[in-house]
């Protein structure tokens, strides 16, 4: 037993997806330690605690050593597609009961017969939008002073038929938010027990449908969310980690979990985020700026591009086919993973996903009376995964059952067999990610064959090469653990809080002073939130931002703000028209406007994790050989066998292979050839590439 002078130190990253839970843990001044577990689908972090109970047993790790313990949760993003949320009221200036119902009006299928409401209405439906007698004007001037009886009276009518939060979206509030509050404290005095979500803090910015509907998104999340984060910090006590809980956030940065709680709407690209953050780490480990990550898990694909060594980011997302007016990273997030079911449509045509078999029963190889046939079966089906080395060894598959589900469900029904229609569950599924591929390059005037593709998750390699294919991408980067990269991004992440505030003006005309003063209003809002996680202000980094667009222009980009500058308006139209002509291929010296402002607190995050250093195990990187069949070949060919963990640096290669290593499987098809460079990421290039040296063996 080391003596609590020379204790060890780790630090704990948990990635929860559909079917896998990703867990890294890193120690500090040694190595990482991996695992990957099913995921519990009744209550997730019963597979958390669970890892932490074999990371114990596997090496050693002690609940009282572990000092940090960072989270991606999807818990609010499924909390809207399974339509899990709370129930809620919505209280509206009078006048304005609707404004979530009516929406924007636009539509994105003008052509169905039968109409399906386009905005979130599920949030609440009209009998739980009330309207209360106020207004403020749009100088933040009250015109008609707040009906307090009415607040009080509705309040408890809305308790009374069980709701279990109550968002408060009045006009104009963003300018004065006297209301708002005066309408929190009478609530909170009858009934403190009650959730309350207020537009002011929530989204403090002009057009009132996109301020209601996230507001509203915020009072839907939060008793769930606030109900998953106490389990999970409950079930950490209990096995005696002492470490705060933080969890990642849509932007990129960790909070407490004190803090997310208070901003529920804020994790709806938790776990997306930190693959995004480990894809960073991937691009700085290999040199390479420009990438786009595609994080393949059982159920979903989250497709992200980082330019500049920098993710793109947006200040509004879709969720659940929904916009919602959040800073995020610029992820698009589609229905396609190895849990993904392959079945016939009405007219007999081959289609897969969005649903997926999860975990529990899973694809019918994992042999728990799953009976529809998955990615994942294909795959077997293939010859890419070795039914005895799946998730390391975890879980042994039976090819024979996926043998039974590809052919039952899909081989017989369109009168070809079982190998052909396996191969073409992968090429509907490789067709889907390309689409969603081109959805965040090509839709932004990006061509994607200047970028390298980055597999991530735990079926990213087995797609790798055939969508480089697709795309015309030459060059893709294998990081040293794809299939935990978004657990180790969490670790890198930078704890990060950001406040936004409305502040419209055109540049032209921008006063200086007033930007300062705004700027130094909403740094005290974030300096309350950053001292939160108990680190030293003297560590934190502030950074400044303006969203920006052309006058008359519905959409903006955010800009740096560059306050040290001789002439920060002018750089900032600058600025802004370079990002316009970059993000959407086109700019006009036409006048340009600021409508809000943001700053960002930041302490630490890591460039690279300096314990993912790479040493070769050392044994031989070549363990045998098996029959495949992929795209373009009529016949299975043979294919020769890897060991991830044993390729040194410098080893090149030449395909048709199989890479193996605990969290995934890579396949090179024929016509790509592999090295691994220094950090031990594998570089694959197509046969067109320039060749990387390196000697072939």
């Amino acid at each position: 037993m080391t003596s609590s002078g020379s204790r060890r130190r780790f630090e704990i990253g948990v990635d929860i997806g559909g079917t896998f839970t990703d867990i890294v843990c890193r120690e500090s001044g040694g190595g990482m330690h991996v695992l990957k577990v099913p995921t519990s689908r009744g209550d997730p972090s019963t597979a958390v605690i669970q890892a932490i109970a074999e990371l114990r047993e596997r090496w050693g790790v002690e609940a009282a050593e572990v000092s940090r313990f960072a989270h991606g949760t999807t818990v609010a993003t499924n909390a809207v597609l399974e339509r899990k949320g709370a129930r809620i009221g919505l209280l509206t200036t009078a006048g304005f009961r609707d404004v979530l119902e009516i929406g924007r009006q636009l539509r994105t299928e003008v052509y169905r017969i039968v109409l399906d409401p386009e905005a979130p209405v599920f949030l609440a439906p009209r009998r739980y939008r009330r309207e209360i007698a106020e207004r403020i004007d749009a100088k933040g001037v009250v015109l008609m002073p707040l009906d307090e009886a009415a607040v009080v009276s509705t309040a408890d009518e809305l308790v009374k038929e069980g709701v279990e939060a109550i968002a408060i979206s009045f006009l104009f509030s963003f300018r004065n938010p006297a209301h708002e509050r005066r309408a929190a404290e009478l609530i909170r005095a009858r009934h403190p027990k009650l959730m309350l979500s207020l537009s002011h803090e929530v989204d403090p910015a002009f057009r009132e449908y996109e301020r209601t509907v996230v507001t509203a998104f915020d009072a839907y999340l939060k008793p769930r969310v606030d109900t998953y984060l106490a389990r999970l910090e409950e079930g950490l006590a209990t096995a005696g980690i002492e470490a705060p809980l933080q969890v990642m956030q849509s932007r990129g940065g960790l909070a407490s979990a004190q803090v997310a709680r208070q901003r529920p709407v804020r994790l709806f690209l938790s776990g997306p985020a930190a693959g995004v953050i480990g894809g960073q780490m991937v691009g700085a480990s290999a040199s390479t700026d420009d990438l786009i990550t595609i994080d393949v898990g059982g159920t979903s694909a989250d497709i992200a591009l980082i330019s500049r060594r920098k993710p793109m980011l947006r200040s509004e997302g879709v969720i659940g086919g929904y916009a919602v007016r959040v800073a995020m990273v610029d992820v698009t997030t589609i229905g396609s993973g190895g849990g993904s079911i392959a079945h016939l449509d009405a007219s007999g045509g081959l289609r897969v996903g969005p649903q997926s078999a999860g975990s529990e029963p899973g694809p019918a190889c994992y042999g728990r009376d799953g009976k529809d046939a998955t990615v994942t079966d294909a795959s077997v089906v293939l010859g890419y995964l070795d039914p005895g080395f799946f998730a390391g060894g975890r879980l042994k598959l039976e090819p024979q059952k996926a043998v039974e589900a590809v052919d039952r469900q899909v081989a017989k029904p369109l009168g070809m067999t079982t190998a052909e229609a396996a191969l073409g569950i992968h090429r509907v599924l490789n067709a889907q990610m390309a689409e969603g591929i081109r959805l965040v390059s090509v839709r932004q005037g990006i061509d994607p064959r200047s970028y390298a593709l980055v597999p991530l998750g735990g079926a990213g390699g087995l797609h790798a090469t055939a969508l480089s294919r697709e795309l015309g991408i030459r060059r893709i980067v294998v990081p040293r653990l794809p299939g935990v990269l978004s657990a180790a991004g969490l670790l890198a992440a930078p704890i990060e809080h950001e406040v936004t505030a409305e502040f419209a003006t055109p540049i032209a005309t921008l006063d200086l002073a007033a930007l300062r003063e705004k700027l130094r209003e909403i740094d005290r809002r974030a300096a309350e939130l950053i001292a939160a996680e108990k680190v030293r202000p003297a560590d934190v980094a502030v950074s400044y931002f303006a969203d920006v667009c052309y006058i008359g222009q519905s959409y903006n980009l955010e800009i740096p703000l560059a306050l040290d500058d001789a002439d920060p308006a002018a750089r900032l139209y600058r600025d802004f028209l370079e990002a316009h002509d970059r993000i959407y291929g086109h700019s006009v010296e036409s006048p340009a406007r600021i409508v809000g402002v943001r700053t960002v607190h930041r302490v630490g995050g890591s460039e690279i994790l300096d314990e993912m250093r790479f040493a070769s195990s050392g044994g031989p990187p070549e363990i045998g050989r098996r029959d495949i069949l992929v795209a373009g070949c009529s016949r299975f060919v043979s294919a020769t066998v890897y060991d991830r963990d044993a390729l040194p640096e410098g080893f090149a290669f030449a395909g048709p292979a199989i890479v193996q290593q605990t969290d995934t499987t890579t396949l090179v098809e024929p016509g790509w050839s592999g090295v691994v460079d220094r950090a031990g990421n594998l570089i694959l290039t197509s046969s067109s590439s320039p060749p990387l040296g390196g000697e072939v063996r």
